[in-house]
């Protein structure tokens, strides 16, 4: 008799927003295998940029950051199995085993576990008011905390959700102070000369920065920094970045390096494994280098493509960079990844140094970084509709004349 054949099995792990991206792909494309979804939260997937905006302010609720309605994964034929944590992958079996011991068989895996809070080595950083942002209820009590006012807060790390947490804490009527050991906020993310605006916008709602300064110490009522500094402290919000979850892929003998080793079709060093979102260092052929990305538009734009290949499809995964922000009167979009490597940077409209001087109040403004004559990243800063034009020239790698850069009576897509 011939053999059975068995069934197709997608399975995902991480219910994240790159993870019901990618189950809901796999449907797109006409996939009628079984598709299931496992998650160690109990929240359906939702998307992670409202925990340090709008949900965080009270603005929205968590309703808006949820990926799908509750029924559509149902109505989708998508085992979504929350409250379920993966222990352990057997490639051997092709298999998922799960912390109570159950085994859900895969033809292909897809891992989008994300990344997790990195966390202080200090004393008193396990205190109740010490709190990290990372899941809707970090952000729900979080957002308890802020909201009846009148609390001195104190952030440690100017980094992105350091700077979104410090704008809503301040929004809230809170007395804030950001304590950050580089020279300017953002400083490895922009550099120095952005890193300042960013400084500059929190100054004149009166955030207060103790920069070039790290802390040694929480205690109940005060944090203190390395050189001495006693601040107090109702409520301590750390922001010091993120480690990508790759226990699972170290245990199934993935390659790992600061996350999981990806080509660029989103395939890990297993032929049926893929991984995409935070967790994915893959290699991006347009940068000619490999990337982890964590942002919201690379969990939103790779998870899709992870699938499509997962089913084969011929997957070239060559996204620039893409980020965003709002803080206080800053709106912005960024575009590209030069991470301080750079030669210049190049204003179109006004230079914001008026800015940061108080000389001006015009925060209008778009901001190039050159290197070797080419762009390699773009912010708009409540400029809008620029984004495709920005990205077009990163992905020229052209030589461009900063002259005509700068020039607002050039169209972008004439530079």
């Amino acid at each position: 008799m011939p053999e059975e054949t068995l069934e197709e099995s997608f399975v995902i792990v991480g219910a994240s927003l790159a993870g019901a991206k990618a189950a809901e792909k796999l449907r797109e494309e006409g996939f009628t295998g079984r598709v299931v979804l496992v998650g160690d939260e109990t929240r359906r997937p939702y998307e992670r940029p409202p925990l340090t905006k709008g949900f965080l302010t009270g603005k929205d609720p968590i309703d808006k950051a949820y990926v799908h309605e509750e029924d559509w994964y149902a109505g989708h034929d998508v085992e979504l199995r929350l409250g379920t944590a993966a222990t352990g992958i057997d490639r051997a079996r092709r298999e998922v085993v799960l912390a109570d011991g159950e085994r859900i068989p895969y033809t292909r895996l897809l891992l989008t576990t994300g990344a997790s809070p990195r966390r202080l080595d200090i004393a008193g950083a396990d205190l109740g008011h010490v709190h990290y942002v990372r899941s809707a209820d970090d952000s729900e009590r979080l957002r308890g905390a802020l909201a009846e006012g009148d609390k001195r807060v104190v952030v440690v790390g100017a980094g992105w959700i350091g700077l979104e947490a410090a704008a809503a804490a301040r929004g809230y009527g809170n007395q804030v102070h950001v304590v950050e050991p580089e020279a300017t906020p953002l400083h490895r993310a922009l550099g120095k000369e952005l890193g300042e605006v960013f400084a500059s916008v929190h100054r004149r709602q009166g955030v207060e920065f103790t920069l070039g300064d790290g802390v040694a110490e929480i205690t109940e009522d005060s944090v203190r920094t390395n050189d001495g500094a006693e601040l107090p402290a109702d409520v301590v919000i750390v922001g010091i970045g993120a480690v990508p979850n790759t226990a699972l892929a170290e245990q199934a003998g993935l390659d790992v390096d600061n996350g999981i080793l990806v080509d660029q079709a989103l395939q890990t060093s297993d032929a049926e494994i893929f991984a995409a979102g935070d967790v994915a260092n893959a290699h991006n052929p347009l940068l000619g280098r490999r990337l982890r990305v964590e942002h919201w538009a690379n969990a939103l734009n790779g998870g899709p493509e992870a699938a499509r290949s997962m089913l084969g499809r011929d997957v070239v995964y060559d996204r620039v960079p893409y980020f965003y922000t709002d803080q206080f009167e800053l709106g912005m979009e960024a575009s590209g990844d030069w991470a301080g490597d750079y030669d210049e940077v190049v204003y179109r409209g006004k230079d914001p140094a008026a800015y940061v001087s108080g000389d001006s109040d015009d925060l209008e403004f778009v901001a190039f970084w050159l290197k070797g004559g080419s762009v390699v990243g773009g912010m708009n800063v409540n400029v809008w509709d620029v984004t495709d034009d920005i990205q077009a020239l990163i992905r020229s790698g052209k030589t461009v004349d900063p002259k005509r850069l700068a020039d607002t009576g050039v169209p972008l897509a004439e530079v």
